[in-house]
C-alpha cells in the first residue's frame, strides 16, 4: 500500500473518532447516553476509552485488577443491544419525528439502515418510547369525526380548541351505537359541542347524554347552513391517518395497526405542543423511556 493511502487512512480514522465522540457527548447532554457509569464489581467510577470497536469508545474500570471489567457506551439506553451505529440511530428519529415520510427502501438507500427488517426493529423501539409517552401523560377530551375500516374499524375523536389538534384514535369490532357511545362518553367531556356527520349510532342520542349535537349532512353540504358546523379538521386528519397506515403494506396486523395509531395519538397530543417539535419531544421521551 503506497505512504499516501496509509496516511489518508489514519487521518480519517482520526475524523471518524472525532466525529464519533462529539456525538456521545452531545447524546450525552441530551441524557440519551449516562455521563458516567460504576464498576459493577467494585462499583467505583469507569473511565471512557478509546477502542477498535463499534462505537470506539466503550467504560472500563479505572482499577488495574479490574481492567478487563468494561461496558458498552450504550449502557443503559434505547441504542443498546442494536447492530445500528449512533449516526443512523440519529437519522432514523429524525426521519420518526418528521413522520416516516419516506419509504424503507428509500431510507436503505440514503444508509440510515442496511435491510428493511434492521428499520422495523428501530421504528418498533421508538415506537414503544411513544406509547410509554401516551401512557403516562393519559388522554384529554374532545369532539369525534367518522370511522375508517381495515381488519376492524378505526374510530376517531379530534379534540379542536383554538390551533390544538388532538386525537383520539380507537379500533372497534362494529360502528353500532353500543360499541362507539360508551367511546364518546369516556373521552368526551359531558356539556362540550360534539360535531358530526348524521351516522345512526350517536344520531339524536348525544343531546340526552348531556352533550351540544351538531350534524352535518355530508350528502347535501360540507358546513351546515344553519349552525356553521363542519367535520374539516377531522376530515384532513383522516387523510394523514390513511397515508400513514398505507404504508404498512403487507404488515397489517392488528397489533401494528394499534401501535401506528398510538404514535398518530403522541403526535398531535405531545409533539406538536413541544417548543422543539416532535423532535424535542421525542428526544425527552427516549430518556424518559431510557432514564440514563
Amino acid at each position: 500500500m503506497p505512504l499516501g493511502m496509509k496516511l489518508r487512512t489514519h487521518t480519517e480514522g482520526k475524523q471518524t473518532k472525532k466525529k464519533t465522540l462529539r456525538l456521545i457527548k452531545w447524546l450525552q447532554k441530551k441524557h440519551l447516553l449516562k455521563k458516567k457509569l460504576r464498576c459493577p464489581v467494585c462499583h467505583h467510577k469507569m473511565k471512557m476509552i478509546s477502542v477498535v470497536k463499534k462505537d470506539q469508545f466503550m467504560w472500563c474500570c479505572k482499577r488495574a485488577s479490574h481492567r478487563k471489567v468494561s461496558r458498552t457506551i450504550r449502557t443503559g439506553s434505547l441504542f443498546e443491544k442494536s447492530k445500528s451505529s449512533l449516526f443512523s440511530w440519529m437519522k432514523f428519529i429524525y426521519r420518526f419525528s418528521q413522520g416516516l415520510r419516506l419509504r424503507q427502501i428509500d431510507m436503505v438507500d440514503d444508509d440510515v439502515a442496511g435491510s428493511s427488517k434492521t428499520l422495523s426493529a428501530m421504528a418498533k423501539r421508538i415506537r414503544q418510547v411513544c406509547i410509554s409517552a401516551m401512557e403516562r401523560h393519559g388522554y384529554a377530551r374532545g369532539r369525534f369525526g367518522n370511522a375508517w375500516k381495515r381488519k376492524k374499524w378505526v374510530f376517531g375523536l379530534m379534540g379542536v380548541k383554538d390551533k390544538r389538534r388532538r386525537l383520539v384514535l380507537k379500533l372497534v369490532e362494529k360502528r353500532t351505537r353500543r360499541h362507539l357511545v360508551p367511546l364518546i362518553r369516556q373521552h368526551v367531556k359531558s356539556g362540550s359541542a360534539i360535531i358530526s356527520d348524521e351516522w345512526r349510532a350517536y344520531k339524536n342520542v348525544l343531546t340526552n347524554m348531556g352533550y351540544k349535537h351538531y350534524t352535518v349532512n355530508h350528502s347535501r353540504w360540507f358546513v351546515d347552513p344553519h349552525s356553521g358546523s363542519h367535520t374539516q379538521h377531522i376530515e384532513r386528519a383522516w387523510m394523514t391517518i390513511k397515508g400513514h397506515i398505507r404504508r404498512l403494506r403487507g404488515n397489517r396486523t392488528e397489533m401494528l395497526l394499534e401501535e401506528h395509531l398510538k404514535v398518530l395519538e403522541w403526535s398531535s397530543w405531545l409533539g406538536s405542543k413541544h417548543p422543539d417539535g416532535p423532535l424535542g419531544r421525542l428526544f425527552k421521551d427516549i430518556w424518559k423511556s431510557f432514564p440514563v
